[in-house]
């Protein structure tokens, strides 16, 4: 099996909500928080800055996965990667990772960071072994993000942490 990677198009935008609201559920599980937001309506998450690639097991058949990347100024950050729960642990989040990571290089960034659960297995764990290492928030933007993520609780259901992958 093949898998094909490519940039999102408006007809994907109601699959990935689809899919992250499916892996979603596999982290509502785990953690069994009180209340969890529900995804992005379709195409709120593609009007952002950024990109989003999405995986296909093979070229034109369903899309199973996609990371999405927000792009503020001289910032790369992987907002989300999600993968169908039934697709996972086949390395396909692996393969989005290294390609955004990839695409962040060649659009002139020197890192690409993002906020997850330290010790949830799919979370730091699995980003530790893509190369991501933890890091302190230091700019404007990421000390906001640490604030929204205490704001809505996240912190309650385990350590946050933020993650930065150099890319030079």
């Amino acid at each position: 099996m093949t898998l094909h990677i490519r940039f999102a198009a408006p007809s994907d935008n109601v699959t990935i909500e689809q899919i992250e609201n499916a892996a979603d559920q596999v982290i509502i599980d785990r953690l069994a928080p009180q209340r969890w937001e529900p995804a992005p309506s379709a195409g709120s998450r593609a009007a952002e800055p950024g990109y989003i690639l999405v995986a296909e097991e093979t070229e034109g058949s369903a899309v199973i996965a996609f990371v999405h990347v927000l792009e503020l100024g001289q910032i790369a950050h992987l907002e989300r990667l999600s993968v169908l729960p039934e697709h996972g642990r086949r390395g396909h989040g692996r393969a989005l990772v290294e390609v955004a990571k990839n695409e962040a290089r060649r659009r002139g960034y020197q890192s690409l960071n993002l906020r997850t659960y330290a010790d949830v297995p799919w979370n730091g764990p699995f980003y530790a072994r893509a190369g991501f290492v933890e890091t302190s928030p230091a700019t404007d933007f990421h000390k906001h993000l640490a604030e929204v993520e205490e704001r809505l609780g996240l912190d309650l259901y385990g350590r946050r942490i933020q993650m930065t992958a150099a890319l030079l």
